[in-house]
Formats: structure tokens, sequence, C-alpha cells
């Protein structure tokens, strides 16, 4: 009983959130790196304000993050202490093709991630690499509109096969696109998408995933082609809507929130839309951008594993009054009475979790991977240098425990677990690194400023012990 004996327990990280760096190693500019300090990143976000270029009024925390860019040897060494089997992280797309459509890639960006799979190999870590994790060059943007143009699939798998090729025997764990489902919440982000005045939202949004999908349907055929070894994953921000009340129509408003939720990764793990979604895409008068040979293309190249984030649970109201999108939430939901909040106002649910996970196993039926979840919180850190996160020891022990009674008590089949942030870093909803979910605690405030030193949380020594005991010392 229990986990698995080759379950792999370690970390996951995002490129714009960690690495900084961003003028060096001939890197291109991303998107990701517009997103702003402020209640201006928000509007950037949602695709309701173009932010194409720096100006001098905002503050721009990707631009340094937390250095992994310099520290990562040192930082891996830290996540091989804690006993890692995994680490993710994902690639910057514009380190590898700095503009997105050169004929060439460039060697020092592609030189960066090999060294570090081959640090991570050094300590027996096996990386999981996201290779699209809100990343789009801004000279894709600027000349064609981002995923809006079918001609970034071609781009996509260009760089796919690059990666292929090149880290063949050194990645066999891949994610196309990170939360795929963040599209209809944060478009810029998800997608480069900003939108015209007047223009139909959900048109630009479903062009947008269309053409995702497609290009993780042919890079999932590619990497099979590339490596017989390879693993390839969809990802989706999850989390499980429950009705507000026992009322039939906030059970229905649950029903369809839910499938919100589940509407593209059903594509990427089924391999067709299903009938729920083009009702959905329809009643809001717009059209699937099929070209010949997509649904063979989908049908015939779904992915081996399901990856997800789940940081909370959510409520469904029929009172479409409540439960707004904000920074901090940017999935609605209305509150739920019977939780405890985080500092940020996210709902604490471990049995959520373990729901979550059994609606996606139950729906799928295959393997899942668990490669966010996390606790982001004010961290003290004391006149002697300690930081005490027993708050989020109880998180994730809570979690894990969920997790854990999913696959002895309900048979689910789960390949590993990586904490979201295992060290500081940026957070995406808000910019702030203040919101930190590490084990690892970086020298950082809001603004850039500190020596960027790393420090040990209590966290730290607690996740060693979960590690060595395959998640039966949870004390």
């Amino acid at each position: 009983m229990g986990f698995r004996k080759d379950f792999l327990w370690g970390g996951a990280t995002a490129a714009n959130q960690c690495e900084g760096g961003v003028n060096q190693g001939k890197r291109g500019l991303a998107n990701v790196d517009l997103m702003p300090l402020g209640k201006d990143r928000y509007l950037v976000g949602t695709g309701k304000k173009k932010m194409y270029d720096f100006d001098q009024e905002h503050f721009y925390p990707a631009l340094t993050a937390i250095d992994f860019y310099h520290h990562y040897q040192s930082d891996i060494a830290l996540f091989a202490q804690m006993g890692f089997k995994t680490f993710r992280l994902s690639i910057a797309w514009t380190r590898i093709f700095p503009q997105g459509d050169e004929s060439e890639p460039n060697e020092e960006g592609l030189q960066f991630y090999e060294n570090i799979f081959k640090e991570c190999h050094k300590y027996g870590i096996e990386p999981l690499v996201t290779i699209n994790h809100f990343d789009c060059p801004m000279h894709l943007v600027k000349t064609i509109g981002g995923w809006r143009s079918r001609k970034m699939i071609h781009y996509f798998y260009k760089l796919c096969k690059i990666l292929f090729t090149r880290y063949k025997g050194l990645v066999k764990y891949w994610i196309t696109f990170n939360e795929i489902n963040m599209i209809l919440h944060f478009p810029f982000v998800a997608a480069g998408l900003c939108f015209e005045k007047g223009e139909n939202e959900i048109q630009a949004m479903i062009t947008c995933v269309h053409h995702q999908l497609v290009a993780s349907a042919m890079v999932t055929k590619l990497a099979h082609e590339v490596d017989e070894k390879n693993q390839i994953g969809c990802m989706l921000a999850a989390g499980s809507y429950y009705p507000e009340t026992c009322k039939p129509e906030d059970y229905w408003q649950a029903i369809c929130d839910n499938r919100e939720v589940y509407m593209f990764v059903d594509v990427q793990a089924r391999g067709y839309y299903p009938s729920y979604a083009l009702k959905w895409i329809k009643k809001r008068k717009a059209n699937i951008p099929f070209e010949k040979g997509d649904q063979e293309m989908l049908m015939e190249n779904t992915v081996d594993f399901v990856s997800f984030s789940y940081y909370s649970s959510r409520v469904s109201s029929s009172d479409l009054s409540k439960g707004k999108q904000s920074e901090s939430n940017i999935f609605a939901s209305a509150k739920n009475p019977y939780l405890k909040e985080s500092d940020w106002g996210w709902a604490i649910d471990p049995l959520g979790f373990r729901s979550t996970i059994n609606e996606l196993y139950d729906r799928y039926q295959k393997p899942l991977f668990v490669v966010e979840n996390g606790l982001g919180a004010n961290d003290v850190v004391e006149e002697d240098g300690t930081i005490h996160d027993e708050y989020r020891i109880d998180y994730l022990r809570q979690h894990i425990q969920a997790m854990k009674d999913a696959v002895e008590e309900d048979g689910v089949d789960l390949i590993g677990y990586t904490t979201w942030g295992c060290i500081d870093l940026i957070s995406n909803g808000t910019g702030e690194v203040q919101k930190r979910y590490g084990f690892i605690y970086v020298d950082r405030d809001n603004l850039g400023k500190g020596t960027y030193q790393r420090k040990k949380k209590d966290s730290f020594e607690w996740y060693k012990k979960v590690i060595e005991s395959n998640g039966e010392n949870l004390d």
C-alpha cells in the first residue's frame, strides 16, 4: 500500500517566475517579461491593457525574478539535499529562439538548459519539463498576434523538435502547455492575446486554444517518434467547484463551471471536443477554426498522462454577483464558510484535493501527476535567521495525506508530486515575492531589493523526511 516505490517526489518552478537573466545569453523579449507589479498587472494579464514594451512607471518582477539563471547549481544542490526525485522547470522559448521565428536556435540558450538537466542527473533528479509555461515571444505577438495565428503551430513545432532532439536521454517527462484552461482567465499570459475593441473575445480565445491543442497533439506525435521513452502530459489548473447550496440552480452552475475547467484537457486526453464544449462555443457565437487533418491529429495523439495544479477548491453560485475574478483569485468563486483561507484568500481544502484527484482519474483513466500544490504565505525571518513556517508544513501534510488516501483507498494511479515554488519565486497572479511558497527562502522583496541569499525554512527538513519515507512520515 502507499505510494509506488518509484514515486517522483519533488518541486516545481517556471522560467518566467524564477530565472531572471532576461537580457543575458541572447534571450529575447517574452510576453511574461512585460507583466508589471501592481494594479495594472491584472489588466495586462487579462488582455484588457496592451503593454508591448517596458515603461518607466512600472516595475517588472520577471527581469530579475530570483536569479535562478546564476544560482541554478546551488539551488539544485539544495533540492538534492531534500532528496528530490524530480524537478519541474520550464523552457523560456526566447532563450532558444529569441524572436520565435529564426531559422537557427540560440546555442547559448540550449546549452543553459543542457547544463541544468545534467546538474539534475548528477544528483539522480529526473527533469520534468514544461515546454510552454506562459511563454510567448513578443516578436510573434507584435507581428502575428501570438496564438491567434496558425503560424504559431509551426514555430512551436520547430522549438519542440530542437528540444526533443537535443535533450534525448536527458529528459523523458514533458508537459506541452501549462494550465491550458488559463486562456479563459489570463489570455495575454496564456497566449499572448490582447483583445481589440468590440471583438468577440470568446472567439479570439477559442482560436488561440485550438491552435495550442493542435500544436500539442503534433508535438506529442513528434516526441514519441524521436524517443519512444518520452512521456508527454497535458496540464490544467484544477480545483473542483462545489454548489453554494443544494438549490438545483447552484448544482447546475457547479457542473457548468467544472466543465469549463476540463474542456480543453478533454481534447488532449480523449482526442476530441466533447459535445458540451461544442455547444458552449456555439452559444457564444464563436467557432473552432478546424483545418483539414486537425480532428485526426487530435484523436490519434492523446497524452500519456494528465498533470494538474491544485491550490484550493471553488464554490459556484447561481447568483452571478458572487465570486468575481480578481488579482488574487483568477478563478471566480463564492466564499466557502466551512473552510479556512490563506493570507491571499484561497480556501484551504485537502479533502477537495482528494475529490479533484478522483474526478480527474475517473474522467480520463490515465496516470495523473500533481505538478503544483502549495501555500503562498507571508514568511518571517527571525533574528537568528530561522524561518518557522509550520502553517506551510500543516497545509502540505494535510494535502499529501489526502493524496495518499486517493492512492490507497481510491485506487488512483499517481506518478508523482511536485510542490509549487519549492524555492520562493514570483507569483503569477500578483507579481509578488512576498507571497512565498518555498522550502527555501530567497532574500528579495517585491521590488527586487535584497541579497538574493538562500535560507532553509523549517519545511525544508520536514519535506526531506517525507521524501525519505516515501510519504509515510508526515509528522
